[in-house]
């Protein structure tokens, strides 16, 4: 295959253990010409994230009160990888450059992007790579909005120049140099812009898990592997609930086609879970893809006999929500009848007045409320094309005698989702999970 972007997560470069397996890993395949690597995660349950520390620092310097003991917990993290690794690298001028520009009240940006940028010059003194800090091509704007034109020019041109480079995720700089941070595990983010911007033909993300599972194994015993998804099934499982690629990372390489290939560090064997445009062949794929789900939402129906004449109806429900600053899920229908599928958090302290004004403007017959209410969607592409579907998910929840409080559907037909409430939702995922692997 010709030119592969590998990103390490945090979990795959925390210790110099960890960096010996990346070592052995981008050695493994000439390919993988550019490495993304995020800042040093947890060693074990209870140790601290690199980037927890280095925001710690600069609340301490926002407060007046001193840091150095924390710096220091920092600095010895990073020099002791450099020891155990046997590197000729000196990093005490970096580490105290860094300590003097957060004396000088730096912004949080800039403090939490040195935990990538110290772990990529470590990482391509390793490696034996040129060391590229994206600050030089990554862009934002200066709204702080991300600029994926001006950063694809920029980075074709850097890294012209470096055909092996280690590029640090989770940051760029803004137009007047200063330094701007993705949301966290935006590391995810810059490997997906690096890999469209050089056209790379496979973008790798490797982490602590051999790629996605078809549901939560918190609740599932042993779920299946996912060995390939297509963009939109990943989104659609990402935004109900299940904790997989950072959706941000997927749209860069989504738009040109570059597939993602999600790998375990620990597992260097394991081909993980490929994520593609689309699966040609969708005989050769399972009844459905995976399930995931979220709880604590509220359903708030509304009724009026012929609202379906009344013009403009839904239009002011969704402009009195609006104006409280609450957004809605799902907007389930009849012919009589709407309902808002709001997560309860949205509605703290706001509920009441929502309700006295959907009365007030709209005249309903009837307006319910129904609290602790989970969503659950199973996802699949393959959905579509198989005829029983739907049968199997109900009948697995009328098995296990649980209501089904609301049912709605993509137009897609690539997903199923399915309100309940919340003491039911682990019952459900496993019922579910259960009639698609019997």
């Amino acid at each position: 295959m010709g030119i592969k972007v590998a990103k390490f997560g945090g979990s795959s470069l925390a210790c110099a253990k960890s960096f010996q397996r990346v070592f052995a890993i981008v050695m493994a395949d000439p390919s993988r010409c550019y490495v993304v690597p995020s800042a040093p995660g947890k060693r074990f349950s209870q140790d601290d994230k690199v980037t927890d520390l280095l925001y710690v620092c600069h609340d301490h310097v926002q407060r007046s009160l001193p840091f150095s003991d924390v710096f220091k917990q920092i600095s010895q993290r990073y020099l002791g990888i450099v020891k155990e690794l046997d590197l000729d690298l000196d990093l005490t001028p970096e580490l105290q450059l860094i300590e003097s520009n957060m004396q000088k009240q730096s912004t949080a940006d800039y403090a939490a992007s040195r935990g990538e940028y110290l772990n990529g010059i470590i990482l391509a003194a390793y490696l034996g790579f040129d060391f590229v800090d994206p600050a030089l091509a990554v862009s934002f704007d200066q709204n702080g909005c991300f600029n994926l034109k001006r950063t694809e020019e920029k980075l074709v041109e850097v890294l012209a120049s470096h055909p092996r480079a280690v590029i640090p995720g989770f940051y760029g700089a803004m137009p007047n140099g200063s330094i701007k941070t993705f949301t966290r595990g935006g590391s995810d983010i810059t490997g997906s812009i690096i890999a469209r911007s050089i056209k790379a033909d496979l973008y790798e993300n490797w982490t602590d898990v051999s790629g996605f599972l078809m549901a939560d194994p918190r609740i599932v015993s042993n779920p299946k592997p996912i060995s390939v998804i297509t963009y939109s099934e990943l989104r659609e499982l990402a935004y109900n609930g299940a904790n997989v690629l950072h959706e941000a990372a997927i749209f860069p390489v989504r738009q040109v086609g570059i597939p993602i290939n999600i790998r375990n560090t620990n597992e260097p064997d394991n081909p993980g879970t490929m994520i593609v445009r689309q699966v040609d062949n969708v005989d050769s794929i399972g009844d459905i893809t995976g399930i995931a789900g979220r709880k604590d939402f509220v359903i708030v129906s509304i009724e009026k006999a012929l609202m379906n004449s009344e013009l403009g109806f839904v239009r002011r429900l969704l402009s009195i929500i609006e104006d409280h600053n609450v957004s809605f899920e799902h907007l389930p229908s009849g012919i009589d009848i709407v309902s808002l599928v709001i997560i309860e958090s949205q509605l703290a302290g706001k509920l009441d007045q929502i309700i006295a004004e959907i009365r007030q403007q709209l005249h309903p017959d009837k307006v319910e409320v129904f609290h602790d209410i989970a969503l659950i969607a199973t996802v699949g592409q393959s959905m579509a094309y198989r005829s029983g579907i739907a049968v199997k998910l109900f009948r697995a929840l009328a098995d296990a005698k649980i209501n089904v409080r609301m049912i709605d559907q993509g137009s897609s037909e690539m997903n199923i989702i399915v309100g309940i409430e919340n003491k039911d939702f682990e019952k459900a995922i496993t019922a579910i999970y259960q009639a698609y692997n019997s």
